[in-house]
This record gives structure tokens, sequence and C-alpha cells, in this order.
């Protein structure tokens, strides 16, 4: 298997969303409640409250919890709770911090699949969580986490050789299940799913309201992570060089959303599409596959192509359209471009 290695400065930069109020100040209590929160099988379930004061009931019920099989990359969960213990152990030097962390690690290298891919649950995956998940940058999280490993942070220094060996051949196997993942049009490479057939690669609905699609959001750090890739082969070249030309061609030009009141509604807003000629280009979540038209929809499944039409409720409580990609383009992908010498005039034949 050939090596992989990474720019200094990787272009991504995912930080644990659970770190929000803990990042920067890592303290023992924190660090203790999410030893209590891990579960036997090294993993940890999602969207737990890391500062929460447990008395001795709780911590009792959460003892008794160790062998649920509820855990999961959903949410940044697993990877983020390894990240602060490997920070926790840097600080403390408490021998269970280092433990409990490259237990998780090795939970992370135990529920990836073989073709590279990783399900959004493990080992209980049902449904969609089945699927090889990019959504909410799950998949995409876990190889970063797996990247500074190989890259021997200072924070991973613990991290024996042996198990950094697994986590570069993890993170190897994890970019070709990208490169098979990456969806052809008519012929040409776009970009991604937020979630893939777990066999096939095939793209895969999720939610009743998550169809499969092209991801206008998901994809945009599949590419960064890509475009971390030190001497990238010509098959990495060409799967960043397709998506960002797909990114240019959908972006939504002279449109801005705003909020607007609307006192009669649940939430006393509302959100809409407006015109603007000055506003920057934005992305839709999802896109048509085939027409890479962009599409809404309620949770009765059914697409609509105005944000206008589907059902108050999904309108105003989820991510339909952002900047997604604007930073990609003007800022990442230029400076990618020079890396790799792409800037260059190619000489006249």
């Amino acid at each position: 298997m050939k090596k992989i290695s990474f720019v200094p400065l990787c272009l991504i930069a995912l930080l644990p969303a659970a770190w929000s109020t803990a990042e920067g100040r890592i303290s023992r209590g924190i660090a203790d409640t999410l030893l209590l929160y891990q579960r036997a099988n090294g993993g940890w379930p999602k969207n737990f409250e890391w500062e929460a004061t447990l008395d001795d009931q709780k911590k009792k019920a959460l003892l008794n919890q160790k062998h649920q099989n509820d855990t999961t990359i959903d949410n940044s969960a697993t990877r983020d709770e390894i990240r602060y213990l490997a920070r926790a152990y840097a600080k403390y030097k408490d021998d269970r911090y280092r433990q409990a962390a490259l237990a998780g690690i090795a939970f992370l290298l135990e529920a990836q699949y073989d073709n590279g891919g990783w399900p959004q649950y493990y080992p209980r995956a049902r449904g969609y969580s089945q699927h090889i998940t990019f959504n909410d940058n799950a998949m995409i999280g876990v190889m970063s986490l797996f990247r500074d490993i190989v890259q021997a942070k200072p924070e991973f220094g613990f991290v024996d050789d042996n198990t950094r060996e697994q986590t570069e051949k993890a993170v190897a196997k994890g970019i070709e299940c990208i490169l098979n993942c990456q969806i052809v049009v008519k012929g040409r490479k776009t970009v991604w799913c937020a979630q893939h057939d777990e066999t096939t690669f095939a793209p895969r609905k999720a939610r009743s309201y998550e169809l499969a699609s092209l991801s206008g959001a998901e994809s945009v750090n599949i590419v960064r992570f890509l475009m971390g890739i030190e001497n990238p082969s010509p098959e990495i070249t060409e799967a960043v060089e397709s998506a960002v030309a797909w990114f240019k061609k959908v972006k939504i030009e002279g449109k801005r959303i705003k909020i607007v009141p609307a006192p009669d509604t649940p939430r006393g807003k509302d959100r809409i599409v407006v015109p603007d000629g000055s506003a920057p280009p934005l992305w839709a979540r999802f896109y048509e596959i085939g027409t890479h038209r962009p599409f809404f929809c309620s949770r009765d499944g059914v697409p609509k192509y105005s944000l206008a039409e589907i059902s108050y409720e999904r309108r105003n409580g989820y991510s339909w359209l952002g900047n997604y990609a604007e930073d990609l383009l003007n800022r990442d992908y230029p400076t990618w471009k020079k890396r790799q010498g792409l800037d260059r005039k190619q000489p006249s034949s």
C-alpha cells in the first residue's frame, strides 16, 4: 500500500463541535465525565453534556450503561472525546485518559468497513446508519483524527507505532473509498452524496427529506481532505479538479437568504430567498443527480424546486442553502493549485 503523507498545515480544520465551551481549558472534571460515558467497546454515544454535574446516582447509572451499543461517529461523537482525552493526558499524565483514547481509536479502526468507509453507528447500525456516512462530516472527521495521529501531532505522542501504522492504513483505505464514491454523471465526475451504499458505493437517502443527491455541503470537506494530501496521485488530483469544476458550475448567484417577520407562525419568523445582485454565491444542500438542479424537501419525501414550496417546519428547521463552497473556491483551491504547480501556464503544443 502506497504511503500517504499530508502537507504540514492541512487545509481542512474540523474543530470538535462539542468543544464550544470546553476547548482551550482541559479539565479533569470533563475528562472524568468522558470516561464515564465511554462504552465498553471503546466508543461513545452522542449528544451528552460534557460539563454536566454528575451525582453518585447518575454515575452509577452510567456505569450500568457501559455495555450499551449506542456508539456512533454522528454529531462528532467518539472522535471529539478521543481528541479531548489525548489533550487531557498531555496535561495531567493520567494513564486512564491515555487508555481511554487508545480504546476509542481501536473502536474506530474496528468500525471501518473493509472497503474503507465508516457507518454512522457501530456495531448497531440499522437502516441508513449502515451506509458510508459523509453526512455532517462523520467519515471525514474520523479520517482527520487519524491523519493527525499519522502526522504524530504532539497530543498523540502516546500512540504506539503499531496503532499509528493501523491508522495510516485506515486513512489510505478511506481515500480509496472516497474515490470510489465520487458520483459520475454523463461520464463526468462530480461530487458526493451525504451517504453511500456500504456495498455498491451508490448514493443513498437517509431521513425522509434527505434524498439521494449531489451534496453541496458535505462534499466541501471531502475535497478539502483530498487537497491536504501531499504529492497526490493523478486519481486524487482528478477527483479534486472534477469536484471544483462542479461547484463552479452549480453555484447560485443573485440570491440571498432572508429572515422575515411572520407573526402567525410557530417561530414568529420565516426564511425566504430574495433576489440580490450583490449577494455572494450560494450552494444548495442537495442537487438532483442527472440535472444538477437544486431541490428542497419536506418530511413527505417529495422534492420541490424552491424553498417556498416545502413545509414551514422543514424550511426553517434545516440548512438548505449556504455559502458552503465559497472559501473552498476562493482560498483553498488556489492555494492547492499553487502548491501542486498546477497554476503555472502550460506550454503550448
